[in-house]
């Protein structure tokens, strides 16, 4: 049985800030401390980007003082809101993929193979991973020997017909034509979208997680002139954690929160 415990969308700001009201330091810690009472048997802990709200040296310094109160020390990747210069200078080279030049892992635990990828670029709110991630990614595959594997990133592969669409990982088709057809792939977890969706896109099984910080509702069925020219509400929380549970049989994933308040945020933050 292997136990992951996924976070996503910290959204660090330096020491003395807030980023849209929150205090996302004081989120983070809770969600740690969280983690640490209900999940201390937990086998591998992934953060899935969105580190830093704004990539600054001072956000990942403090970051770096709450991550070493985890019970072990998680497994990082960046979203759009990172810098990946930042992140390296200050949480060390070795965590740059020497065949990728970005912030990917390959971690074998408990007979299944985690694959946590970085799909950020620089200078732009949406995602792609590039040609030397996906001959990484297929040969990683290729190595998985049978191993269920799981697939942390911090972009979400398709559309979901929300507001946010036009940020997704620009070259979601690539991915799904290269995993599709493997029958180890379990599960493709993100984060990225501030809320909580599930799906199937092109065979691949995937869900978001809601993340750190605030939460964007979907606007469903609002008309589309209403949804475009409106105010998007967003919500003090839930703060959310996914915690996958596989084994030779199985994958399930529970959306667990460890903040429950769900008080609209003023748009004047935005």
């Amino acid at each position: 049985m292997l136990k992951l415990i996924v976070l996503s969308d910290l959204h660090i700001v330096p020491e003395g800030d807030l980023s849209h009201g929150l205090d996302t330091t004081e989120r983070l810690e809770t969600g740690i401390d969280f983690v640490n009472r209900r999940h201390a048997d937990a086998d591998l802990i992934v953060i899935a980007g969105d580190l830093a709200d704004r990539g600054e040296k001072a956000a990942y310094e403090r970051l770096q003082t709450s991550l070493a109160k985890f019970a072990q020390a998680p497994v990082l990747t960046l979203g759009n809101h990172d810098s990946i210069e930042v992140f390296a200078d200050h949480f060390g080279k070795d965590h740059v993929n020497e065949q990728t030049g970005k912030i990917d892992h390959v971690i074998d635990r408990n007979g299944h193979r985690v694959i946590v990828l970085d799909t950020s670029v620089p200078g732009q709110a949406g995602g792609r991973l590039e040609e030397a991630q996906l001959a990484w990614l297929e040969q990683q595959l290729n190595e998985a020997a049978g191993k269920p594997v799981i697939i942390v990133m911090h972009h979400n592969i398709t559309p979901f017909g929300v507001p946010t669409d036009g940020i997704i990982l620009e070259n979601g088709d690539a991915f799904a034509e290269l995993v599709s057809g493997n029958r180890n792939i379990r599960y493709v977890l993100s984060g990225h979208v501030h809320m909580s969706v599930s799906g199937n896109f092109r065979g691949v099984p995937f869900c978001t997680i809601a993340g750190g910080h605030y939460n964007i509702e979907p606007t469903l069925g609002a008309p589309t002139q209403e949804r475009s020219a409106g105010f998007v509400p967003r919500r003090e929380g839930p703060g959310q954690l996914a915690v996958v549970l596989s084994d030779d049989t199985a994958t399930v994933v529970h959306m667990e929160n460890y903040i429950d308040r769900h008080l609209v945020l003023s748009p004047d933050l935005f």
